[in-house]
């Protein structure tokens, strides 16, 4: 079969699995959870071998250092992977919950319920825990997914894949709700985006070229963020020792994440004394500043200083230079803290904190998905009532509209 044809097989499956979903009920999604974190467990040994492969390609081919921290699976990593499913199995089940209902004069009661979309289907590139997050967050949510990986995490994406369909045989739920694209060429990209009727909605994770490229051939909703230029603005009412600690997480903890910092803003009174302190503290964490950078997603450990007049200044150039992702301000003023909050249009506003927290897990919601920069339907991190839409369910005892 050509690329098209493979994917085309792998819709009409997840179709018919997400069919049969719907009717298990949470007990049975659970238990299917906690087999596939078992699974994982139990194919460890196989799933690092196959990730230690894909990182020697990796680092064999010229991947950049952020690319391949993003690759790979460390023991930490692994742990949290598999933690993830079991903390996704402890969540509440959004599908079914009641969002409201009312009665009308006509006669007719109506309930607006929570549905699982049907079929996913997720891109994504580096990340290996990506496919047990995704798989796991759209179990939970009765839907089936088609995952498609990068090249360079071939090897581990197919050892993950054999993990998770044997914990959903053990559980008896159907394997094919869970789906990997094992080619990589970017036809199979196209022909997913446009499976009409067959793919409910599809999610990029992954850089620009990706997502746009996406978008441009879509037939179906794509659901997306672009990239992560996120700020933190230290205002001259700041503690400079919570700034530092702020920024310094930010920026150094994981500067390959997409809620790692990447433009410094310093009030202008404030530089004198602060960037003193900012070079210092550069020199010895191996961080390289620049001046001018603006708009510049760099994953590494560089970052865009500039200074501003005041906070109404900081807000204009991160709604111009930032990507609507997450963005910060440092600041012991309550008024100036609440205007920055208000007017900053991001997806996650920080006020003393690091934007290190925009993640799923962080904020509650198990794994996630990934976290969106668009306005329609999610923003920010997408967990289980993001994997979900909605119907109205109208009942009457014989209405007729007049």
């Amino acid at each position: 079969m050509n690329t098209e044809e493979i994917i085309h097989e792998l819709a009409v499956n997840a179709r018919a699995a997400a069919a049969k979903m719907r009717a298990f009920p949470t007990e049975s999604k659970n238990a299917a959870l906690l087999a596939i974190a078992e699974a994982l467990e139990a194919m460890k040994p196989q799933i690092d071998a196959a990730n230690a492969e894909d990182v020697a390609a990796a680092k064999a081919n010229g991947l950049s250092p952020a690319m391949v921290d993003r690759l790979t699976l460390t023991e930490a990593r692994f742990k949290s992977m598999v933690d993830g499913v079991r903390h996704v199995a402890t969540l509440p089940d959004p599908v079914g919950e009641v969002l409201w209902e009312r009665d009308r004069p006509s006669g007719i009661h109506i309930t607006k319920v929570r549905q699982p979309f049907g079929v996913i289907a997720v891109v994504f590139e580096s990340r290996p825990n990506v496919f047990v997050d995704t798989a796991a967050l759209c179990l939970k949510t009765s839907n089936a997914v088609i995952l498609r990986g990068g090249k360079e995490a071939v090897r581990s994406n197919k050892a993950l894949n054999v993990a998770v369909r044997a914990g959903l045989e053990k559980a008896g739920l159907p394997v094919d709700a869970v789906q990997l694209v094992e080619t990589t060429d970017h036809a199979g990209v196209t022909a997913l985006v446009r499976s009409v009727g067959l793919i409910d909605i599809a999610i990029p994770r992954g850089g620009e070229r990706l997502i746009r490229a996406m978008c441009e051939a879509a037939l179906i909703p794509v659901l997306k963020h672009y990239n992560g230029i996120c700020h933190v603005y230290v205002d001259d009412k700041a503690d400079l020792g919570m700034a530092l600690t702020i920024l310094d997480n930010a920026k150094v903890q994981r500067p390959s994440a997409c809620n790692a910092a990447e433009c410094l803003l310093v009030q202008e009174n404030l530089a004198p004394l602060f960037m003193p302190m900012v070079k210092a503290w550069a020199k010895d964490k191996g961080v390289t500043l620049h001046e001018g950078d603006v708009g510049v997603e760099y994953l590494s450990l560089d970052l865009n200083v500039a200074t501003v007049k005041g906070v109404e200044e900081a807000i204009a150039f991160i709604n111009d230079h930032g990507s609507h992702h997450s963005d910060c301000i440092v600041t012991n003023d309550k008024a100036r803290a609440e205007l920055f909050l208000r007017d900053v249009d991001s997806a996650t506003v920080y006020w003393n904190a690091s934007t290190r927290f925009t993640d799923g897990a962080e904020y509650g919601m198990g794994a996630e998905i990934g976290i969106s920069t668009d306005k329609l339907h999610a923003r920010g991190p997408m967990g289980l009532e993001e994997l979900t839409t909605y119907k109205y369910m109208v009942a009457g005892d014989g209405a007729i509209r007049k």
